[in-house]
Order: structure tokens, then sequence, then C-alpha cells
């Protein structure tokens, strides 16, 4: 029998497009919570007060910048469509919010300047500014944005999920066994919900303990899900979209100390190297056709990463 060696997890899924509840009182007094890890512990995110930009309607809290993460509040009640925007040195990533939460947004392009606005519906698809922050990012590392919480990967209070990663790699040592260990799981706890998939809304959010709970998902769920779980334990990794062919798609790229990101190999069968996909891999029963498909890089373009 032929060892598998892993090298990295690469998770696809259909892009759909959790916020960590807070009021503006918050501010006072608000520190930032932990998780315990078996390696330590990773701070969530927490909207400090410190540095802030805000009028009548919103918020935006760049107190934690050097931590990966930018906080958002739409404070006012309103009923229209709400939307933010975060422009760093070469990307611009828009977001749909809701009003009367924090939304956190991963700061993944790096260091540099910043500007984050918020958008309110006016009419049909025009949107009118509410408010803007600009600011200067440097991280204190570039793991940073993705080892927290944010509003695609919302672990901070997906207890069962952080429990579940915790008991599957609380005996493993090194962080690809780790990695192992959750994918497989991830793979075969989840089938895939083709009727959830054929009937999904724009602006979906997984809610990590829903997905683990059910048993079932869309593969935004898969990515979500692994993610989160992976995040848990202090292994970094990057919820990645782009396009596999000419469809819009999203995968996950694990770092480790070793080899830093691993963006291009999963696992060698003993002759050759795999792009292992957990969403088709748990749906097509790992068929050749998928495999070859999804093994070759040439097939995948990143566009943004979480």
């Amino acid at each position: 029998m032929k060892t598998k060696k892993w090298m990295k997890v690469s998770l696809l899924v259909v892009l759909l497009w959790v916020s960590q509840a807070g009021t503006v009182n918050a501010y006072v007094g608000e520190y930032a919570k932990t998780v315990e890890l078996k390696d330590g512990a990773v701070p969530l995110t927490a909207a400090a007060g410190k540095e802030v930009e805000e009028n009548e309607k919103a918020v935006v809290d760049y107190s934690n910048t050097s931590d990966g993460y930018v906080m958002v509040n739409y404070t006012a009640e309103t009923d229209k469509r709400l939307k933010v925007q975060v422009t760093g040195p070469s990307a611009t990533y828009t977001y749909d919010i809701k009003a009367k939460n924090w939304v956190t947004f991963p700061l993944s392009d790096g260091d540099g300047s910043y500007k984050v606005t918020v958008y309110e519906n006016v009419d049909g698809s025009k949107y009118a500014t509410v408010l803007a922050a600009s600011f200067q990012v440097k991280l204190s590392s570039e793991l940073a944005p993705f080892l927290r919480p944010n509003q695609y990967v919302d672990y901070s209070e997906a207890t069962k999920t952080v429990a579940k990663a915790e008991e599957l790699t609380g005996d493993v040592q090194g962080t690809l066994e780790k990695v192992e260990k959750i994918y497989s799981f991830v793979v075969g706890h989840l089938t895939y919900d083709t009727q959830k998939a054929s009937t999904v809304k724009s602006g979906y959010l997984p809610a990590l303990d829903s997905v683990l709970t059910s048993k079932k998902g869309i593969c935004f769920d898969y990515a979500a899900l692994m993610a989160g779980m992976l995040r848990s334990q202090g292994i970094p990794c990057k919820l990645v979209v782009g396009y596999a062919g000419t469809a819009y798609h999203a995968w996950i790229s694990v770092w480790t100390e070793e080899s830093g990101w691993l963006d291009d190999v999963i696992y060698f069968d003993g002759e050759t190297w795999h792009r292992m996909d957990p969403t088709f891999a748990s749906a097509n029963s790992s068929n050749a056709a998928i495999m070859e498909y999804i093994g070759d890089g040439s097939n995948y373009t990143a566009k943004y990463q979480y």
C-alpha cells in the first residue's frame, strides 16, 4: 500500500456571499477573548475602541490592524441593504453586512495603506457612502489575518467546532498530521447538500456548529468548517477565492513552519502529487477524473484570500 505524505489541503467551494455581537458602548472595558489551544492561545477579535472613525450611523474600529483585522458596526436602524469595502494596497474586497452587529474583516492584503468604506443602498443598484476610514497597516506577522475569525470563517462562538478540532488533534504533534486529521474528518463527516445548493441565496454565511451538527452542507460550508477548525488549533490557513477553470470557487491553503504557504501540492501517493479537494473527494468518492482535474494546478487561478 502506498503511503500518503500530506503536504497541503485545498478545498474547492462554490463562492457565496458572521459577525461578533457587540455595541458601541462595549468599547469601554472590552478586551480580546481567547480560545484555549493545545500550543497556546490565539486572541479572537474585539472592538477595542482605541482607534475609530464614527458618526451617527456607523463605526469603523481599526484598533487591531497589527493583528490583521478591522471591525465595522452599522449602528443605526435601517432596512436598507448595506455593504463594506476594504481596499488594501493591491485589492478591494466587498462584503454584505447587517445593521447592529460587529463584523470582522481580515486585512489580507498585507502591510500598507487601507481604506474601509461603509455604504447603504439608496436606489436600485446605487449606494451612498455612510462612513470611510483610512489608516496604515503594519502586521505583527503575515499570518495574523489567517488565524483569527472573520465574516467568512467565524469560529468565535462555535464551541462545538473548536471542541471537535481539539479532540481530533489532541494526541497529534505535527502540523501536517493535524491537517490530515481535520481534512479526513470533514471529508468523511459531511455529505453534499444538493437541495441547499440549488436554493441558497446570495449573502449566505455558514454557522460552523450548525454545519457540524447537520453533517451536510454546500461547498462553502465544507471550506468554512475546515478553516475554522484549523485556525482554532493555531494553524494559519487562507480561504482563497478564484477560479477553477471558468467556475468561481474557493479553496484552502495551509501554512507550516517547515515549508511556509503550501499552495500547489497536497499529498504524494507514491507516484505523483495530487491537489485534494474535500468537497469533490467527499461528493465523488475520489473519482479518478475528478482527481485528475483538481490535481492540475493550472486549472486554478487565485483572486482573493480571506
